[in-house]
């Protein structure tokens, strides 16, 4: 990727993403660690698209997590919206408000938030969070933007 060119830009879901989601055995943000790990050798900014966000702020949020992701963070996706695929709405409204950008992955677990196909999205298996088979499809997509 060139230096000049804005960073990619993951949209971040919490709940089976980043530990198991409700009801599944799992520290919360115990699979943070593995994202950080993904996203080290790129550029990228993240957006938090978590539900989190109606019950606490981006800072308290962004506190919580370790320090690779944390200052990753540019902001949090808008109010909620109502209907059908609302998560990827929920983006649209971001990416339009805020001058869109090229190359953007949403790494969500709940696939029915969004419209099929949705290329955009690297769907986690809720049971487990983010994994190996994530982890390869942030680097297949950040690494071949660098090339």
């Amino acid at each position: 990727m060139a230096a000049t060119s804005a960073p990619a830009l993951l949209f971040l879901d919490f709940d089976g993403v980043l530990h198991p989601g409700s009801g599944a055995p799992g520290s919360v943000f115990g699979r943070a660690p593995a994202l950080e790990a993904a996203l080290a050798p790129w550029r990228c900014d993240i957006v938090i698209s978590s539900s989190w966000r109606f019950h606490a702020t981006v800072q308290t949020i962004v506190q919580q997590l370790p320090p690779g992701l944390s200052r990753r963070v540019v902001g949090c996706t808008g109010p909620a919206h109502v209907g059908r695929w609302p998560r990827y709405h929920e983006i649209r409204a971001w990416l339009d408000i805020n001058g869109g950008r090229a190359s953007w992955r949403a790494l969500d677990d709940a696939a029915f938030e969004f419209p099929a196909p949705c290329p955009q999205l690297i769907r986690c298996n809720p049971r487990t969070g983010f994994g190996a088979r994530e982890a390869q499809a942030v680097h297949a997509w950040l690494g071949g933007m660098a090339g």
